[in-house]
């Protein structure tokens, strides 16, 4: 539910200079980031309890970074940017080029553009650490049938979170979202706001959402692109994403078969697919990246991370190709493998409190997985419930923010983005945060790829218009 994918190359680059600070009006007191792609960008760190109602545990040192309006007489305020996840960079979006687009750059006009990385993400500290090789065991039986299988994948996930735990320390177990979003309000009074707009992505919507629904005078305007819907159950929610991910699929295939752009032009893309995962389930799909054979997880996970950008359909035609080779090399997709991510800890340690595993034993993973399958018979091997699903049950921190409503009564209106071929967060979702909202209005993209932001044109000016001059888009808005 994010898109670290687009933004994963800050993790090398995003670093503060080592030069004085200076305190602004607000308090905050920034210094230069060293940074040559955003020469003007500038960082500071904000402080926040690790628990609000236990301020023995300690703190925790909130990274930010802003870009200040280019039209200071025209400033509007700040606007805070979550870039999704969980354990996306808010920091690293800001300054290398999240909203680099053209026609973004009324936000840049009017706005303090304020990136953060939420509690454990990133640059903040402590951040979420675990051992990336516990964390993740390519052998391990994801879809468990046997007591066997079931109990081997709990002991798994048990002595993976101790391993974070013990890595991390006590912010593990406050990594929640209601937590962070208490910790926007921190942040916002420290700009010295009254109040901020907010642009959210994929999880940032979920982020975004609590946050209006704890402080809905707080929000001057808010964009919730790519929506998550934090109400519905994790069995149907899983089944919709699942759904969701099958429909990209289907539907990149159609266009690969057609398209004189595909490696795989003429061909019955989906059929190529099974037998490219099929093979990794034998263990015959090398993959240079790893330096052993790919699973079929990480082959299913590399594509799904093709399916993000529409403009990357091309490429995952190429890299699919490769895959199902005459000397097959797996290299292209399982680059975008999740499970490989400098983020997957934070993703797993904050998603296990918010999607806690709904499974109690093999008989509840075998309905599950016997439904996914209906809804996804290509694609069900990877969809990001499923991996909440299978990688939290047995989870040693108990989940301090399971699904819930996040009703929001009293905020300004607020603009939610769905897309009707998103693979990561289908529009019944969108539909159901709108609903929970009141006074919302909805935008629906009916072309492709996750979030309107990376995809559409005419998102990106609808999301603009309302931010800037907060003009909301009628009832039944389209982006076609």
């Amino acid at each position: 539910m994010d898109v670290r994918r687009i933004i994963a190359v800050v993790a090398a680059v995003v670093v503060m200079a080592a030069v004085p600070a200076v305190a602004s009006a607000s308090g905050v007191r920034w210094r230069p980031c060293a940074t040559q792609q955003e020469p003007s960008a500038e960082c500071a760190t904000v402080e926040v309890p690790i628990d609000r109602a236990r301020p023995e545990l300690g703190s925790a040192q909130l990274a930010l970074a802003r870009l200040p309006a280019l039209d200071p007489a025209g400033r509007i305020g700040s606007l805070l940017v979550n870039p999704g996840g969980p354990g996306g960079s808010g920091v690293g979006f800001v300054q290398f080029g999240g909203l680099a687009s053209p026609e973004l750059g009324s936000l840049r006009q009017r706005f303090d553009v304020v990136g953060f990385d939420p509690r454990g993400d990133w640059f903040s500290t402590p951040r979420i650490t675990c051992d990336a090789a516990t964390l993740f065991d390519p052998a391990l039986d994801r879809f468990p049938s046997t007591r066997a299988g079931f109990e081997a994948l709990v002991a798994h996930n048990r002595k993976a979170g101790a391993d974070c735990l013990a890595r991390t320390g006590p912010l593990l177990a406050h990594a929640d979202t209601q937590s962070a979003a208490e910790d926007i309000e921190t942040i916002r009074a420290a700009l010295g706001e009254p109040r901020i707009s907010w642009l959210g992505l994929s999880y940032g919507t979920e982020l975004g959402a609590v946050y209006a629904s704890k402080h809905p005078g707080r929000v001057r305007a808010m964009v919730l692109d790519g929506a998550v819907d934090h109400a519905r159950p994790m069995n149907q929610a899983t089944l919709e994403e699942a759904a969701a991910t099958e429909d990209a699929l289907v539907r990149f295939a159609a266009w690969c078969r057609g398209s004189a752009e595909c490696a795989l032009h003429g061909q019955d893309v989906l059929r190529f697919y099974d037998d490219v995962v099929a093979r990794a389930a034998r263990g015959g799909i090398w993959s240079g990246d790893l330096g052993r054979p790919a699973t079929a997880d990480e082959v299913s996970a590399g594509v799904y991370g093709h399916l993000y950008l529409r403009d990357d359909w091309p490429a995952l035609g190429k890299h699919l190709a490769a895959a199902g080779g005459e000397f097959p090399d797996a290299r292209g997709l399982t680059e975008r493998n999740q499970f490989q991510s400098e983020i997957y800890g934070a993703y797993r340690g904050i998603g296990c409190h918010d999607f806690p595993s709904p499974f109690r034993g093999p008989s509840d993973v075998g309905y599950l997985a016997g439904l996914v399958r209906g809804v996804a018979p290509h694609s069900w091997r990877y969809s990001e419930y499923w991996d909440f699903a299978s990688g939290c049950v047995g989870w040693p921190v108990p989940a301090n923010n399971p699904p819930q409503p996040h009703p929001v009564r009293g905020a300004p209106p607020i603009l939610v983005v769905g897309g009707a071929h998103d693979p990561a967060t289908p529009l019944a979702w969108a539909r159901g945060l709108a609903a929970s909202i009141d006074g919302s209005a909805l935008l629906t993209r009916t072309d492709d790829g996750h979030t309107g932001l990376f995809n559409s044109a005419c998102a990106r000016a609808a999301e603009v218009a309302y931010l800037v001059d907060r003009v909301v888009p009628g009832r039944g808005a389209v982006c076609r």
